[in-house]
């Protein structure tokens, strides 16, 4: 039996039957379609969306990276079990897709791309949006989508669509390999007719797999373990997606060995475990990166230990240490010359608990990090607290307040800018999903898109975007979505005149804050003059969000208050005391490798040279 339908109705039917299962946990695949549309798709998925309403879900976007990340913030709530698909017209709309794609590949979360593509038939040539490439008459814009793509495709004919299909969701359902999955779909093919299969639209069941560990890599991890005086683990975004949390925490109850957390990873502990010690690397606590120095074995729990965590491979400095990685993925694993223990995080944590039966750390490691931990949060404590209310606050004060009016269920966004040093260092995870961190590709722009998947995808839950200013005005855009949804995110915008976390990096590095402040111009060529007169409240209201003022500590209690309990996408405006510091945390507890000028005559590089020389010789290969 056949069924005669368009490339684009088939698929979009062929999307709608797809299922995970995990666990005996089964969920769709493909949970809604984001679309925005042009020449490039509205005939084609534009009427097929139309024709299959009932069978596939809409949301209509405003900008077509805000909807990639929109769909990324859905997958990650959950737990790559599910995910979107994002639809574009071909030119700009499809290259607008690159920087969400990147973002998700990198972080290995799947998204399903479908960009329009320039006809397949050619019957006019060049058309509308057409890339003109005299050495390739095949390239497309859309071509750009193929470095960060775990699969790309380009459906030239309708009959190519079946194996491709079928391959897309293979990628999408895969833990090593999943990513952004591109099908470039051609305006003509895309409305073209074919007799498909019925056995095509049948509901297909991707099984997400647990592997276990090999018995030989097992006994070796084991084994070092044993041998090990400071084990310390570091968790990353692994044990988020394999669910690992609680096996996590069964196996640091019973070895005692310390756990650290990766911006990803944050959050595998709740932060009053005994053994959590908090973020590691360039951002992390100082409990944390001190273990780190002096470790004599790293236990890495689906972590990719990027430039961050390994604070430029500066951080770890025993001279005898070592490391086991514990990663589905093989590439992962065998970082750092580590034993590899090629395994998802929950099945092998399960069986390297059971091979350690017994084994403890000694007392006086267990009393070390447990007094350290205390100190530090007493640290926090100090710059949360706000003796008087009545005053602009800091930006540690502004998530002091959060924290003290939030609970398990609330979820916090955020990506780029100061703030994922301060959380990091500072924010009390309460919940294994709490804490949201885009920092794989750390990008401007994310965090009110994302929320609004996670708000699809956890509609119970509060949901908080916690945005500067600079992060702000690179894509407000999905408010009005958020509006038009009645989504009902919150949105925490602290406002503190350009890019501050940039701005301290520039200052560190003999930069001189050059170009990182939302200021007037000077005569000297700097912007060093009076801050801009711009009202992002306004602008936040202008797209019909509810915006809620504070300018001081109290009102900002009352205003996130009134934020969490609102029921419509509301937004906490506040302005932080200090516009030319970063925030007034804790200063960074590991050093982050960004070169300095090697010849200059200005004072401020010539300094950071000679700092820069100090640390880079501290610099180690670990093999």
């Amino acid at each position: 039996m056949t069924i005669r339908s368009t490339v684009a109705q088939a698929l979009v039917r062929f999307l709608a039957v797809q299922f995970t299962e995990r666990d005996g946990e089964r969920r769709r695949l493909i949970g809604a379609t984001w679309g925005i549309f042009g020449h490039g798709n509205v005939a084609g998925l534009g009427q097929a969306l139309v024709e299959y309403a009932d069978e596939m879900p809409y949301h209509q976007g405003r900008n077509e990276q805000a909807m990639v990340h929109a769909a990324v913030g859905y997958a990650r709530q959950s737990n790559r079990l599910a995910t979107h698909a994002v639809t574009t017209s071909i030119g700009p709309g499809a290259t607008n897709l690159v920087t969400g794609a990147a973002l998700a590949t990198i972080n290995h979360l799947p998204v399903l791309l479908l960009p329009g593509d320039v006809f397949a038939t050619r019957p006019a040539d060049p058309v509308l949006q057409q890339l003109e490439v005299p050495f390739a008459a095949d390239v497309s814009v859309n071509d750009c989508l193929r470095p960060v793509s775990r699969f790309f495709d380009r459906i030239n004919r309708p009959e190519q669509l079946i194996p491709s299909a079928l391959a897309a969701m293979r990628v999408l359902t895969d833990p090593v390999e999943t990513g952004a999955v591109t099908l470039a779909l051609p305006q003509d093919v895309q409305a073209e007719a074919y007799d498909w299969p019925e056995e095509f639209f049948a509901e297909r069941v991707w099984t997400v797999r647990r592997p276990g560990a090999d018995p030989v890599e097992l006994a070796a991890a084991a084994r070092a373990i044993r041998n090990a005086r400071r084990p310390l683990v570091i968790a990353g975004g692994g044990v988020r997606h394999s669910r690992a949390e609680a096996v996590l925490a069964e196996f640091a109850e019973a070895t005692r060995i310390p756990v650290a957390s990766t911006q990803a990873g944050k959050g595998s502990l709740r932060w009053d475990h005994p053994q959590d010690v908090g973020g590691v690397g360039h951002t992390g606590t100082a409990t944390a990166d001190e273990l780190a120095r002096t470790a004599d074995l790293v236990i890495g729990v689906g972590t990719r230990y990027t430039d961050f965590t390994t604070a430029s491979g500066t951080l770890f400095e025993n001279p005898d240490v070592r490391f086991v990685n514990l990663n589905i993925a093989p590439y992962d694993g065998h970082k750092l010359a580590g034993l590899p223990l090629v395994a998802d995080a929950r099945s092998g944590l399960g069986e390297l608990k059971k091979a350690l039966d017994g084994h403890r750390t000694a007392d006086s490691y267990v009393t070390e990090y447990t007094e350290d931990k205390e100190r530090w949060e007493q640290r926090v404590d100090a710059c949360y607290e706000a003796d008087e209310p009545d005053v602009r606050p800091t930006q540690p004060q502004v998530l002091g307040a959060l924290d003290a009016l939030v609970d398990e269920t609330d979820v916090l966004i955020n990506a780029a800018g100061s703030l994922p040093g301060d959380l990091h260092r500072m924010w009390r995870t309460r919940s294994h999903d709490q804490y949201h961190l885009e920092y794989g590709y750390s990008c401007m722009g994310y965090e009110i898109p994302a929320a609004i998947g996670v708000k699809l995808a956890a509609p119970e839950r509060n949901v908080w975007a916690l945005v500067g200013d600079g992060t702000y005005l690179m894509m407000p855009t999905e408010i009005v979505t958020a509006v038009q949804e009645g989504t009902a995110i919150k949105v925490l915008l602290v406002q503190n005149h350009g890019y501050a976390s940039i701005g301290g990096l520039s200052e560190s590095v003999g930069g001189e804050r050059f170009g990182t402040a939302y200021r007037y111009p000077s005569d000297d060529g700097t912007f060093t003059g009076a801050p801009l007169p711009v009202d992002l409240a306004a602008n936040a209201a202008s797209l019909g969000m509810r915006v809620l003022r504070a300018k001081t500590v109290r009102d900002l209690r009352t205003a996130l208050a009134e934020a969490r309990a609102a029921d419509t996408p509301t937004c906490v405006y506040v302005e932080t005391e200090t516009a030319d510091t970063v925030s007034g945390p804790p200063p960074a507890q590991a050093w982050w490798d960004v070169p300095v000028a090697e010849t200059a005559t200005r004072s401020s590089a010539v300094k950071a040279r000679e700092l820069y020389e100090r640390h880079v010789s501290t610099r180690r290969r670990h093999l």
